[in-house]
């Protein structure tokens, strides 16, 4: 079962690392040490759980605490505070309308998970709330919009539709959108995303549309951590469109640039020693299995390794092997 994510808040290193401890079955923990950090992080991550630790920031901290549920996209996060007993009236008559729970100092971590645990089984989120908060605006806006899962989109808006001259039910991937070179690094990327605990990202890229090749901002955006691989992706076109016609390779120079800074094959080559590696990587050896086979150490495996990579403008190892074998580059 997929750990739920819990935001501490806390200058107190012992409390965090006994949270973390007596919570690691259930939760993973990722601990800042002011409301303001925690406010920043927790719009990123959006949260299962935060968990204000009183006794260490002090009641001045949490003047703003308010703002924590006053957002729209944290609404869904169970919002805790732990305190001292000493302090029980005092932080009861405050804050006790701003949180969903008040957890006080029984010398335990695993009492202060069990409350935890305890509230959110009665009050679990509702796995689909951003999937309808998202396609309740879907075909409003006014910029392409597209749901994916995983790389496959399985909806789109009008605006999406008219921009990418998408007519019927035409099933289509992200990657149909992208330059050949660029596909691996976009599966890789979706992948990556979509296992860590950020719910969105930013990037700027360029999509294939009919005729054109189009620089845009593409923003994701994960709908919930429940629903494994879907995906929200909006795009933002920066104006620079080069158009794909009998001009390439004469009089277009814009388009004549980017393809001769994106299409650079068949000048990439490895030198003997990387053609020796990149083979032995093929064949399954782990990098300490190469350096008793080529009687070389390590750390100098990991460099050649990186050499690969840039060569062949790549993401990972992977996608240099896979590169290398789709140009006819090593012989296997």
């Amino acid at each position: 079962m997929e750990k739920k994510l819990l935001l501490l808040i806390s200058k107190n290193d012992d409390f965090a690392t006994g949270i973390e401890t007596a919570g690691r079955r259930e939760f993973q923990t990722t601990t800042v040490n002011n409301m303001h950090a925690g406010y920043a992080l927790a719009l990123n991550i959006l949260p299962d759980v935060i968990l204000i630790d009183y006794s260490s920031l002090g009641l001045e901290s949490l003047k703003n605490l308010h703002s924590y549920k006053s957002t729209h996209f944290l609404n869904k996060s169970f919002l805790f505070l732990f305190g001292d007993l000493e302090n029980k009236k005092t932080l009861d008559k405050i804050f006790a309308d701003q949180v969903d729970g008040i957890i006080y100092d029984k010398g335990s971590f695993g009492y202060i998970i069990n409350k935890i645990e305890e509230t959110v089984k009665v009050n679990s989120c509702l796995t689909n709330y951003w999937k309808d908060s998202f396609m309740g605006l879907f075909n409003i806006l006014n910029h392409p919009v597209i749901l994916l899962q995983d790389e496959k989109i399985v909806a789109m808006n009008d605006a999406f539709k008219n921009d990418f001259f998408i007519t019927g039910k035409q099933k289509i991937k992200l990657t149909d959108l992208v330059v050949d070179k660029n596909k691996l690094k976009v599966k890789e990327a979706l992948r990556k995303f979509a296992k860590g605990k950020h719910m969105k990202a930013t990037t700027k890229t360029t999509l294939v549309m009919k005729e054109k090749i189009r620089e845009a901002r593409i923003t994701f955006s994960k709908l919930d951590k429940s629903l494994c691989g879907q995906l929200v992706m909006m795009i933002n076109f920066t104006g620079n469109d080069f158009p794909l016609n009998q001009e390439i390779g004469s009089t277009s120079r814009e388009t004549e640039k980017y393809f001769s800074s994106n299409h650079t094959s068949e000048e990439v080559a490895f030198t003997k020693r990387e053609k020796e590696i990149i083979s032995l990587l093929c064949k399954g050896y782990k990098t300490k299995e190469i350096s008793e086979a080529l009687c070389i150490s390590s750390k100098t495996i990991e460099k050649h390794r990186a050499n690969i990579i840039r060569r062949t403008h790549s993401g990972t190892i992977l996608e240099s092997i896979v590169y290398a074998l789709n140009h006819n580059m090593i012989d296997i």
